[in-house]
């Protein structure tokens, strides 16, 4: 469409658009200028957008309100036309007469907001104006004042700071140059003092060295004064120079002297505390120290200890220690070598304990071997190892008893007071460590034992931590315990066959030492040493084994070598009578007073032991009478053989065994039954089964030995009881009791007594058995005798061996045996001849009365010689009346026969005389028969 016919289409009358906007916008501000112009908030913010561009259509879409810039061809139909949705027609960007008006509003409405805030401004700006008028008219003077001072300012530095500026300079020159010169001193006098140092180290004053190194220290951190101070000239500040270049290898040679100077104070340390530990063990009493184990280990149990002196002697002389010891710590402290002197003077004291037990044991060296020297033997003559350690063990062996003991409580002794003085050295060491400060160095006339101890502070804490940080002394006293009880082990093991046949007293001396020794280190270390222990188990149970078998060995041979006579029970052996009476409530002292092993073990003591337990007796030569003493129990005496009497022997070594090692009377007790047993058994043997007649010689076993065997059965029996209640007490009171073993070892002993009964009645058996015997060869006899004829004698042979076998008998019985036990035999004995020569009267056949007259002189013998022992009873009356009968019988059959004779003359009166004479010789005989 042209242009023409687009001016044609829009109305003539409408004015042109901008006059129109000029006009309104000159009418409204003409209107609202009394109420200001309007906000412009009511302009569309795209107008201030800062990236307003109208040739962004978005941009001209929104500012065009959406109107079209050429007005679009009639008839154009667009294509959704024939569906009845065609859009609303947009009006021409040049016809749009309200966007025209809008734009024209928007523009006058910035303008009046412009023309506001100009007019607002204006005052302020032209006020503005003119102040910066004023200042650059100051300004420009104040520059002219500059450029004048400045030429003023010119000349002064020309003359006066020049020359000033020259003249600090010169004198911090100078003063560098002085600082270098004291530092240059300074490294002189360090140079110097590092050789004084070693000077002194060598020369061997080393409180001086210590001193002198303290102040090169202090001299190298540039603290105090240089050495070469000059007179009247003050002292030079010093610099520190720890970290100079040139001084490097200075803190290693001060460290190497403070080691020297350490080690030589370590010297000290070591020589007085192994001087004071050596002469401790020098100066002990040995018999104090025992004491003393014996006092501990009687608390342990309960018991009253000996009264013991205030302090042991491991607690004494501490203050020469003290003394010694403070300048040698002081020393060690300030050389920082405190530590390491400790852990040296451990391993010197476990050396030392290794060197106290190997020191006292027998040279290694054989002494054939040590004399026979000659060239052809000098290479040979050194031992191997092995070779010095059998014959170490050889001379251990060859100890005797005193001998090992000896070197055994030299040993444990050493050992434990070594440890015993070990801890007091400690606690000194504390103690000077707790006197120990920090104190200022001291002079070269001041030693530091003069200084005065301060009070506990963090510098003797220190020590005193170092000082239980290295000694450690819980581990170092178990290590010694242990180190030292190895090597005693072995020597233990090496005599293991000696010591378990050792004598008895020997032996708990042995035992109670190392009972002693192992308690002792078990109260210093808190270790029980097992293998310790066990060593000397093992031993005891050896020697328990031994001891039984020697002890029964030596009744066995003393039983078959005895001839069964009755000993003399001397005063010694009623000594040892008392004590085994006296076993059931209390021990006897002298079971306890030879294991006293402070108390050396004299020859006299030997010979009294000698005396009282087992010293041979002398056989009597027959020249001269024995006297004989019974032993006596409770008023009733017994008549021993010897046998008896080593049995009784025997037992008390038993029992003295038990006193000494209460902790295995289980065990002693066992080896105690057997001993008894032995000795019912071979009593059994040699009288009972006549074994005697075969041993000891004896032509036959006799009443007498058949009575000896039966008291001292019966004494043996008396103390079982006794024994009894004695093991009941100790086996009874240890930590672990079995109640159960107990009970059945109690059984042991009653079964054992029952069989020494049982034995004495087979005794009493074999008594009766054998007057039974001799009865019935007496009864054998009557029947041989020719009792019608008249004999020479009143009384027949066979009742005087009878009676005198009987009194012999009741003599020997009655010397050796109680009454009721004497009457308790008799009583079957003279049953036994009631009933058979009571048999044996009865079967005879009386024919006169001579026979009764010899029977009845043989019974009133009988009846007249026993009637005086008890136990006859009714015996004589019983064969009397036997005899009695046989008379009345005879009586009888006498006078019927002549009644017979005379009916037989009445009736037969004319017999021939030849019958008569038939008739008379029958009468005499028939006479003769009745008498």
């Amino acid at each position: 469409m042209s242009a023409g016919s687009a001016r044609s289409a829009s109305p003539i009358e409408s004015p042109s658009p901008r006059v129109a906007l000029r006009r309104r916008s000159s009418s409204g501000y003409s209107r609202k200028q009394a109420h200001g112009p309007p906000p412009l908030s009511t302009i569309p913010s795209v107008y201030f957008d800062e990236g307003f561009h109208l040739e962004n259509p978005r941009t001209f879409d929104i500012v065009s309100e959406k109107s079209e810039v050429v007005t679009p061809a009639p008839g154009s139909v667009d294509k959704k036309t024939a569906n009845g949705s065609a859009p609303a027609p947009r009006k021409a960007l040049a016809t749009n007469a309200i966007l025209q008006e809008k734009l024209s509003w928007y523009m006058d409405t910035v303008e009046m907001h412009l023309i506001s805030s100009i007019s607002t401004a204006s005052t302020t700006f032209f006020t503005a104006l003119g102040s910066l008028k004023e200042l650059h008219s100051e300004a420009a003077d104040s520059v002219e004042q500059i450029k004048t001072l400045r030429k003023e300012l010119e000349a002064l530095d020309q003359e006066i700071a020049t020359s000033g500026l020259e003249i600090v300079q010169k004198q911090r020159r100078r003063e560098n140059l002085q600082q270098l010169n004291n530092a240059v001193k300074q490294l002189k006098d360090i140079v110097e003092s590092v050789e004084t140092c070693e000077t002194l180290v060598e020369a061997g004053d080393l409180q001086k060295a210590l001193n002198n190194i303290d102040s090169l220290e202090n001299l190298i951190a540039g603290r105090g004064t240089t050495i070469s101070t000059g007179k009247g000239s003050p002292a030079p500040q010093l610099r520190d120079l720890r970290d100079a270049v040139a001084l490097k290898g200075v803190g290693d040679d001060i460290s190497a002297l403070r080691f020297r100077v350490g080690k030589a104070f370590e010297s000290q340390l070591l020589e007085i505390l192994l001087r004071d530990l050596r002469r401790h063990i020098d100066e002990l009493s040995t018999r104090e120290v025992l004491s003393r184990w014996s006092s501990a280990a009687m608390r342990s149990r309960g018991g009253h200890s000996r009264d013991q002196s205030a302090f042991p002697a491991y607690l004494a002389k501490t203050e020469d220690l003290r003394s010694q010891l403070m300048p040698v710590l002081v020393g060690l402290h300030r050389s920082k070598h405190i530590a390491i002197a400790i852990a040296s003077y451990r391993e010197v004291v476990m050396r030392e304990i290794r060197n106290l037990v190997k020191r006292p044991l027998p040279t290694s060296h054989d002494d054939d071997n040590e004399s026979m020297v000659s060239a052809s033997t000098v290479s040979s003559k050194r031992l191997t190892q092995q070779e010095k350690s059998s014959i170490l063990a050889r001379n251990l062996r060859a100890l005797d008893e005193q001998d090992a003991e000896e070197l055994f409580v030299k040993i444990y002794v050493s050992v434990t007071e070594t440890l015993r003085r070990l801890t007091t050295q400690v606690k000194v060491l504390f103690d000077v460590a707790s006197s120990i400060g920090e104190a200022p160095t001291p002079t070269n006339d001041r030693s530091p034992s003069q200084l005065k101890s301060p009070p506990l502070n963090s510098a003797n804490r220190d020590i005193q931590e170092d000082i239980h940080m290295t000694m450690d002394m819980a581990s170092l006293l178990g290590q010694a315990v242990d180190t030292s009880q190895d090597k005693i082990v072995k020597v233990l093991r090496v005599r293991s066959e000696q010591s378990a046949r050792l004598p008895l007293v020997w032996f708990l001396r042995y035992f109670t030492l190392n009972l002693f020794f192992a308690n002792e280190c078990e109260s210093i270390s808190g270790r029980s040493g097992i293998s310790l222990k066990t060593v000397v188990n093992a031993h005891i149970k050896d020697f328990i084994q031994s001891h039984g078998d020697a002890k029964k060995q030596e009744l066995a041979q003393a039983m078959e070598s005895d001839q069964w006579d009755a000993k003399d029970f001397t005063e010694n052996d009623t000594v040892l009578l008392n004590r085994v009476l006296e076993c059931s409530t209390k021990d006897s002292k002298s079971w306890t007073e030879g294991t006293q092993i402070w108390m050396p073990f004299s020859e006299c003591q030997n010979d009294e032991d000698a005396k009282v337990n087992g010293r041979p007796r002398a056989e009597s030569n027959g020249t001269t009478k024995e006297k004989t003493r019974s032993a006596i129990i409770d008023s009733e005496p017994f008549i021993l053989p010897n046998s008896a009497i080593l049995c009784l022997k025997g037992m008390t070594h038993f029992l003295h065994l038990i006193t000494g090692i209460p902790s295995v009377a289980p065990d002693i007790s066992t080896s105690l039954i057997s001993y008894l047993q032995l000795f019912n058994s071979r009593c059994t043997q040699l009288i009972l089964g006549a074994g005697a007649t075969r041993s000891a010689g004896l032509k036959n076993i006799t009443t007498r030995h058949l009575a000896l065997a039966s008291q001292g059965l019966a004494f043996i029996s008396t103390l079982i009881p006794h024994v009894r209640e004695f093991v009941r007490r100790h086996a009874g009171s240890g930590p672990s009791v079995n109640n159960a073993s107990v009970a059945s070892l109690m059984g042991e002993f009653d079964k054992v007594r029952r069989q020494f009964q049982e034995h004495q009645n087979n005794i009493y058996d074999k008594l009766v058995e054998i007057m039974s015997g001799r009865a019935a060869m007496h009864a054998k006899t009557i029947k041989s005798i020719p009792w019608e004829q008249e004999a020479a004698s009143t009384v027949n042979e066979y009742m005087e061996r009878l009676v005198k076998e009987t009194v012999t008998l009741h003599r020997v019985l009655t010397k050796h045996l109680p009454e009721g036990t004497v009457q308790l035999i008799m009583s079957p004995v003279f049953e036994s001849y009631k009933s058979q020569i009571g048999n044996a009267l009865q079967a005879l056949e009386v024919k006169n009365e001579i026979a009764t007259n010899r029977m009845e002189s043989d019974i009133n013998y009988l009846i007249g010689r026993l009637s005086k022992i008890d136990g006859l009873g009714d015996t004589g009356d019983y064969l009397l009346n036997i005899v009695k009968s046989k008379r009345s019988e005879q009586t009888t059959a006498k006078t019927s026969s002549e009644s017979k004779v005379e009916k037989d003359n009445d009736t037969n009166t004319s017999k021939t005389d030849g019958t008569d004479d038939e008739d008379a010789q029958k009468t005499p005989g028939a006479s003769n028969s009745s008498t």
